[in-house]
């Protein structure tokens, strides 16, 4: 812990000169990148000030074994022989790192040790099946060093799910951080002018609007999908993985016949795995992964839950009957079109700047913006999932002020998940251990979709009869992931939210 101490007396050392440096005469471009590189600072000793995760959070130590191995897995950078030495040295690690996590967990949490539990106990096939697969050209000896090194890692990781379990009886309860708390989160962190009662009031109306339409459908059933709608259902994984990701081209051509995004030359493949099961009980839903910040291979991932044509999962209900919806969330116009150009910006502070609420408002507001300019049958099921994902979206952030700030417990946020958001109590628990997990994540969705969509209604208005919905959706992914109260400034010349948030 003494070097996680350090780095805390840094952060906010430099933090504090940053703060304190007179930008108000500097032109725009500087004092925007002063505020973002501001805001990273915050973020990096907010985190780390006000959760805390190396005293009380297991899951960062097992999401770090996890991650080791899974990153050498997920993309072909180097031959078996290479990923598989490199898994071995990794794995000879985790025994100590579970023994230094042993030590820093001086308050750990019982809602993140129960995570942490889960993923160990449903984590073994990535390292006994899925690692195996790199070590076909090991010689007999590397073979065994590999081996060696796997079942130690695995026996210490149950090991310490063991003394975890050990220890729950006495762990502390999950706590929020609270109102005051969270209202720094949103201004200095996330650069949002607005107030958590503000945010949770914008959460309610949108949620009341999508349940509403769902209910003008024709036949509201189409809001919760059903393999059974389905024309073809997939045999098994592999055919699941490979429909899946042969429907994004569907979704390009649209793009592309309407002029609604410039897709780049530069663009690569955007390829469907296999979640994890070690990754399960925060993504019940699969996340995405973006080709690194200055990785040469363009390559994107999206992870999807395990295929089974019987489960209850929102995820895998959706991605058999129609997985566009979510391809365009994950894919193009969404993560992997809007990241792949932010990692090609050269004002480095912007290219490294990472505004969870606008990458995921960008998503959810592609989704919806499909659906309108026609890519999906008017009165579908295609139609009614968008309407069912934006729904239980705008349920995440009643779910994110309310557990944070104090007003709702654990079980409270499930049910309204499950009552709200139209899911099933698998997904709930998920999307509610998620929100205990990672302050502010959920709500990024909502409230960003709101944002863009205030900000295009402004810009159609500035631009009158010149006004492209494409060249809008250009200019506005141009500039990175960065926050919409600083796109305001760059795209409509309007400074007033960042004078505020500058105070």
């Amino acid at each position: 812990l003494a070097s996680v101490r350090a780095n805390r007396r840094h952060v906010a050392a430099l933090l504090a000169r940053v703060q304190a440096i007179p930008h108000e005469r500097w032109s725009k471009d500087d004092r925007v990148d002063w505020l973002l590189f501001r805001s990273q600072l915050e973020s990096a000793d907010f985190f780390d000030r006000i959760l805390r995760p190396q005293e009380s959070n297991p899951q960062i130590y097992v999401s770090e074994a996890a991650n080791g191995v899974f990153t050498l897995l997920k993309k072909e950078y180097a031959p078996h022989r290479t990923r598989a030495l490199a898994a071995a040295a990794r794995l000879e690690q985790v025994p100590a790192m579970l023994a230094t996590a042993r030590a820093n967990l001086t308050r750990p949490v019982r809602l993140y040790a129960k995570l942490a539990i889960d993923a160990v106990r449903g984590g073994d096939d990535l390292y006994t099946t899925s690692l195996m697969t790199l070590a076909d050209s090991l010689s007999d000896t590397e073979r065994a060093r590999l081996l060696g090194a796997r079942d130690n890692a695995v026996r210490a990781l149950h090991e310490f799910a063991d003394w975890l379990e050990r220890g729950q009886p006495s762990m502390a309860e999950w706590r929020p951080m609270g109102d005051v708390q969270y209202r720094h989160l949103l201004r200095d962190v996330l650069l949002l002018p607005y107030t958590s009662d503000q945010i949770a009031m914008l959460g309610d109306v949108e949620l009341a609007r999508y349940r509403g339409l769902e209910a003008m459908l024709r036949n509201p059933s189409f809001a919760s999908p059903d393999p059974a709608r389905s024309s073809h259902v997939p045999k098994d994984q592999a055919e699941f993985l490979s429909v899946y990701e042969s429907r994004l081209a569907e979704i390009v051509t649209f793009l592309n016949d309407r002029h609604l995004v410039t897709i780049p030359p530069y663009l690569g493949k955007f390829l469907i795995r296999q979640l994890p099961a070690a990754f399960k009980p925060t993504s019940p839903g699969g996340f995405m992964n973006p080709p690194g910040v200055y990785d040469p291979d363009p390559t994107g991932f999206y992870f999807i839950p395990t295929y089974d044509p019987a489960s209850a999962n929102f995820y895998i209900r959706a991605a058999i009957e129609d997985p566009r919806p979510i391809l365009g969330h994950e894919g193009i116009p969404g993560h992997f079109l809007q990241l792949s150009i932010a990692n090609h910006l050269t004002d480095e502070i912007r290219r490294q700047h990472y505004d969870n609420t606008f990458i995921e408002g960008w998503a959810l507001y592609g989704e919806e913006m499909l659906m309108r300019e026609g890519l999906y049958p008017d009165q579908s099921p295609s139609q009614g999932q968008v309407l069912r994902l934006s729904r239980y979206r705008a349920a995440r952030v009643a779910v994110d002020v309310n557990l944070q700030t104090g007003r709702w417990t654990f079980e409270q946020a499930v049910k309204y998940f499950m009552d709200a958001g139209g899911l099933d109590r698998e997904a709930a628990e998920g999307e509610a251990a998620g929100a205990a997990s990672s302050p502010s994540q959920k709500i990024g969705y909502m409230v960003g979709k709101w944002q863009i969509m205030q900000l295009l209604g402004r810009y159609r208005d500035q631009q009158g009869p010149n006004f492209r919905l494409g060249a809008f959706h250009d200019r506005l992914i141009a500039n990175g992931s960065l926050p919409v109260s600083v796109l305001e400034w760059l795209i409509l010349d309007d400074s007033s939210s960042v004078r505020r948030l500058e105070q």
